[in-house]
């Protein structure tokens, strides 16, 4: 027993260092070729992936690039970064409520004249408006910021327009003379609209938007293109119903019978969703010289809460009666040399709205007259003088 005891020992011995020789053999054989992958590090190790952040970098730098794509035989590119102009606006405004049994009324603001300075860089048109009819009343607001590109075009307003309204007609039905009423202030209307215009330019290679309303590039040869947008304005007409009535009382005194109980309310607001299309076309009259017309349709719809009903929603009330057309046109002449430019442009919206109650039709808009330069010279450009 004392004999197979000390065999199996060396035999057990035998095998423990046969194995931690065959871990010291493989030990050296990995060492070996971890020496040998370190001196050849640069051949081994994989390329480096670019991060995240990186590869969105890259995106947004391709996608900006493509805003701006376009075909230099059609549109001269803007050639400087910043720009300063001044800007002379008649705003136009003419609202209407009808009610169930077709009495309207047509309500417009006294006109004025507004003047103010704005400032550009590139895309961001920035600016505001002083109402130089009205420099003792704060009533009266405006705020618009534009930013543009080749491809894409986007507008936001903000619009309180003081409650200085005329009633510029009425209609009570037949046989009734409503004629004293044109032309009675009425200051029992305060109006507000807040909202935004987002376009795309399909032909944004040759067709150019900003030649024609922003100022920023120039149109060398006549072109065209389709235009695809959608919009969303909140609109808030509070209305004096007691003051109304009395001015009919006062200015119509043969007239016996009550305002309808659809124009028997003191505030409405709706909010219109569309979506539009239409065309534009630019129009190079002579070198530096633009007349540009755009003309859009849109599909509008239309939720409106007042004292005539609820002002919570539920897809209940959705229906297809509550679908209207609206419409944007935009028509310009711009004269631009690329460093001083001198022009004027109409900006026009018109909504509707119709419901059992009442309906109402908002039209308003703005004509600008403006002048201005450009300065700060972009690099590519400067270069391009030194070379030549």
């Amino acid at each position: 027993m004392g004999i197979r005891r000390i065999f199996s020992l060396v035999c057990l011995s035998a095998f423990v260092l046969s194995a931690w020789a065959l871990e010291v053999d493989s030990f050296q054989t990995k060492s070996s070729q971890l020496v040998l992958s370190e001196k050849n590090a640069q051949l081994t190790l994989p390329e480096k992936k670019p991060s995240f952040m990186k590869k969105v970098g890259k995106t947004l730098g391709a996608l900006v690039a493509e805003f701006n794509n376009i075909d230099t035989n059609y549109i001269e590119p803007q050639h400087y970064n910043f720009t300063v102009m001044a800007q002379s606006t008649l705003t136009l405004e003419v609202y209407r409520l009808k009610s169930k049994s077709n009495q309207s009324i047509v309500f417009g603001p006294e006109s004025s004249i507004k003047v103010g300075p704005y400032f550009g860089y590139r895309w961001m048109f920035l600016g505001y408006t002083f109402d130089l009819s009205h420099m003792n009343s704060n009533s009266k607001k405006e705020f618009n910021l534009s930013l543009y590109s080749s491809m894409l075009g986007i507008d936001l307003f903000y619009r309180r327009t003081g409650n200085d309204y005329r009633i510029r007609s009425a209609d009570f039905g037949d046989g009734v003379n409503t004629k004293p009423l044109e032309g009675v202030a009425f200051s029992g209307l305060n109006v507000g609209i807040t909202g935004f215009n987002l376009y795309y330019i399909f032909n944004h290679r040759k067709f150019s938007y900003p030649a024609a309303f922003s100022q920023s590039t120039c149109q060398k040869r006549s072109a065209g293109s389709a235009i695809f947008g959608i919009g969303y304005t909140h609109h808030s007409l509070d209305l004096n119903y007691n003051e109304l009535q009395a001015s009919v009382e006062r200015y119509l005194p043969d007239y016996s019978e009550k305002l309808d109980s659809g124009l028997m309310f003191n505030k409405v607001k709706y909010d219109d969703f569309s979506v539009y299309g239409g065309y534009g076309y630019n129009y190079v009259v002579a070198k530096n010289c633009l007349l540009a017309a755009s003309l859009s349709l849109g599909i509008g719809y239309k939720r409106s809460t007042g004292d005539l009903q609820r002002s919570s929603f539920s897809f209940r009330d959705f229906s297809f009666r509550n679908f209207n057309i609206d419409g944007v046109g935009r028509f310009g002449f711009v004269w631009n040399n690329t460093k001083w430019y001198v022009g004027a442009s109409a900006i026009l919206h018109a909504y509707n709205y119709h419901k059992s109650q009442f309906s109402t039709n908002n039209f308003f808009g703005s004509v600008n007259v403006y002048a201005g330069f450009n300065f700060g010279k972009r690099k590519a450009y400067r270069q391009k003088k030194k070379t030549e």
